[in-house]
């Protein structure tokens, strides 16, 4: 028997059955190539999440932004190195995030951008499977979460038959 909390790492929408709030999620999970929406889900409750530790930053701080900045310089250094928020940003700007910022830093979603699959469905089974490196180790999470700095490191694994630019799943790609 194991002990521990058996908690999820999402929140579910209150009121499942909204037809615009369905398309909206069918267009992001389509656009981002979730798996399912309890990866969306999981993103949405992150940025929650971010949202609550920076009102309660600038509720400490009586809405104070240098205040409130000096105290969490931590928190926003770690979404400035993720690419989530710019150099200049500051902790006010974590409030008017959107989900799409965070599906950004994906590291399938960066995989697509950079060129390296043609759709963000490829680019999500190139990392399931083991074909991309970040940093020259071998990732096979499609949500890790790049960093700024990582990202030019973002390549194809050199024992990998991807690596090979005349590879069949490439040419598409090279045109």
């Amino acid at each position: 028997m194991t002990t521990g909390k058996n908690t999820k790492f999402y929140e579910t929408p209150n009121h499942p059955y909204q037809g615009e709030r369905i398309a909206e999620e069918a267009d992001l999970l389509g656009r981002y190539g979730l798996k399912n929406k309890q990866e969306f889900w999981r993103a949405q409750s992150e940025l929650r999440e971010m949202r609550r530790e920076a009102r309660r930053l600038l509720g400490d701080a009586q809405g104070d932004v240098e205040v409130a900045a000096e105290a969490g310089s931590e928190f926003v250094a770690r979404l400035q190195r993720l690419g989530i928020l710019d150099e200049q940003d500051d902790i006010s700007d974590v409030l008017s995030l959107e989900v799409t910022d965070l599906l950004e830093r994906r590291l399938q979603t960066v995989v697509y951008r950079k060129g390296l699959a043609n759709t963000p469905q490829q680019a999500r089974q190139f990392v399931s499977h083991g074909h991309v490196t970040v940093d020259g180790a071998r990732v096979r999470t499609p949500s890790k979460k790049v960093e700024v700095d990582e990202q030019p490191t973002v390549a194809f694994d050199e024992n990998s038959p991807l690596a090979d630019d005349l590879h069949p799943e490439r040419a598409e790609a090279q045109e």
